[in-house]
Order: structure tokens, then C-alpha cells, then sequence
């Protein structure tokens, strides 16, 4: 195998035709790599996802080849998938309002050039879910939130409808079988791509706690910040060191790593009704 990309958190392989995707316990906040790996977190990632795609498949077919036919030294939190051409878009939506869409919300009303209701508060809960895309940043940069007549203008605008409408779909999806189990998902972040016959696949890892945001619902509470299962916690940890958000980031203390540890798991087990 030879690895073709380091990312925040997953490394790539090339094995062959196939690739095969590796989730570390690499945690990233504000963009930045930390020091410290948060134990397991690889592995919910993974057993999370491929709980995800299963149940998504019938919304939009998705890049996993095998969950089992890994290199051994990775096994538990590794996929094999298909190579495919990435969508340069960070396809997010939104049903709640919260981090840089309460920001962004804040200072002008909308999100991504999506006009919101006024008098909306932390925590508050959207008419209708959104679509608020961002741009795909290299490791150590920032995404930035770019309109849908941004998307169009990039990918066209067939694509971006179908970008548009796959993401919410599979959002609506997920945030219902999810509050069925006692979780609200405020807002997720998908990636697309093409794959060699020219359909939309889903790829990397779908509906976890690094790539959305998980609040309980009996806890909910608009107008202020919510209890999360997610990396919530140390994105709030890492603020309140004086940390200027650059490279080289602080250690992350073993309180911290042990309470980070324990939502992801909390997030798994809630989600899939299974025991960590």
C-alpha cells in the first residue's frame, strides 16, 4: 500500500484499485491538528459511519467496498472504498443554529446567502433545514462559507441542485432516526464525489461526531449553549486556554481527553442502540 493523503483525521491508502480510508485519533478544532489523540475515536468514526451508509443507501449509494478486507494493523477503523473524484464543496446542512452559523446569523441575518427568520437565538431550532455549503480548505486552512449560486457558478447548476437536495435528504434522514433514539442533530457536514461510471457517490464519513454536531433532545434548550456529544467539548476546552487557534496547538489534558472520549461513545450508543 502506498499512502496518497494525510488529512485532519483520516489517512489514505492506495491498495490496487481500491483505497482504503483510515480514521486516526487525530482531533482537529478550528483546523488545526492537536497534539493529543483522543483514544477509540477512530473507531467510532468508522463503526458509526458504515452504521449510517447502511440505512442511507436508498437516498444515495455511497463509496464502501468492505469494512473488513483491511490490513490487519487497521482493522476496526479502517474501510475499503472506491477511488473516487471528490466534490470541491464541504456540502453542509443546517436545522438548528449554532457555531459559525449562529455567527454568520448574528452578523447579517443569513447563512451561506440563506436569509433566516428574525429574533432566532443559540440553539433555535430552523423552519426548514438549509443548505449552507462551505469551501473544501487544504489541511491548515480555514473553510469559508460560500453561497449556492457560488456552487452553481463552480459546478453548474444540475449538480448543484443535486448536491442541494442529496444533502438535505440525507440530513431529514438522519436527524429523524436520530431523534427517535434521543439525539438532535443541529447540522452535519457531508462530501461527494464522482465515481467512474459518472454517479454521485456519499464518501468519507457520514453523520459522526466529527462532522456534525449532536445535542441531547431532553436537554435542549434554545438560548444557550447546548450539552454535545461531539467535539464540541474540546473546541470550547481549546477557547478558553488563550490558544490562538495556530499551529503548534496545546496538549489536551487527560480530563478533557477522557470526557471527549466518553461522548463519542455516548453518541455511538445512543444512535445505534448497540454497547460500545
Amino acid at each position: 500500500m502506498e499512502l496518497v493523503h494525510s488529512g485532519k483525521v483520516r489517512d489514505v491508502y492506495e491498495d490496487g484499485g481500491d483505497l482504503i480510508l483510515v480514521a486516526s485519533d487525530r482531533v482537529s478544532v478550528y483546523d488545526v491538528i492537536l497534539p493529543t489523540p483522543i483514544p477509540d475515536k477512530g473507531k467510532v468514526l468508522t463503526r458509526l459511519s458504515l452504521w449510517w451508509f447502511e440505512r442511507l443507501a436508498d437516498i444515495v449509494p455511497n463509496h464502501v467496498i468492505s469494512a473488513t478486507d483491511v490490513p490487519h494493523e487497521f482493522a476496526g477503523r479502517a474501510v475499503r472504498v472506491r477511488k473516487l473524484r471528490m466534490v470541491q464543496v464541504e456540502c453542509i446542512a443546517r436545522g438548528y443554529l449554532a457555531g459559525l452559523g449562529l455567527r454568520e446569523y448574528r452578523a447579517g441575518g443569513a447563512v451561506s446567502g440563506v436569509a433566516l427568520p428574525p429574533g432566532l437565538t443559540e440553539g433555535s431550532q430552523l423552519p426548514a433545514p438549509v443548505f449552507t455549503p462551505t469551501s473544501k480548505a487544504a489541511v491548515g486552512e480555514h473553510d469559508e462559507f460560500i453561497t449556492y449560486d457560488d456552487v452553481v457558478a463552480q459546478e453548474g447548476a444540475e449538480i448543484a441542485e443535486r448536491l442541494r437536495e442529496t444533502t438535505l435528504a440525507v440530513y431529514r434522514r438522519g436527524a429523524e432516526l436520530a431523534r427517535e433514539r434521543g439525539v438532535i442533530i443541529a447540522d452535519t457536514k457531508l462530501e461527494f464525489g464522482w465515481d467512474a461510471d459518472g454517479g454521485l457517490v456519499l464518501g468519507d464519513e457520514v453523520l459522526t461526531p466529527d462532522s456534525s454536531r449532536f445535542w441531547p433532545l431532553d436537554e435542549w434548550e434554545p438560548g444557550r449553549p447546548q450539552r454535545s456529544f461531539d467535539k464540541q467539548y474540546v473546541r470550547d476546552w481549546a477557547a478558553g486556554t488563550g490558544w490562538d487557534k495556530t499551529y503548534p496547538a496545546p496538549e489536551i489534558p487527560a480530563d478533557v481527553v477522557a470526557a471527549t472520549r466518553a461522548r463519542y461513545i455516548e453518541a455511538y450508543e445512543r444512535i445505534t442502540g448497540e454497547s460500545w
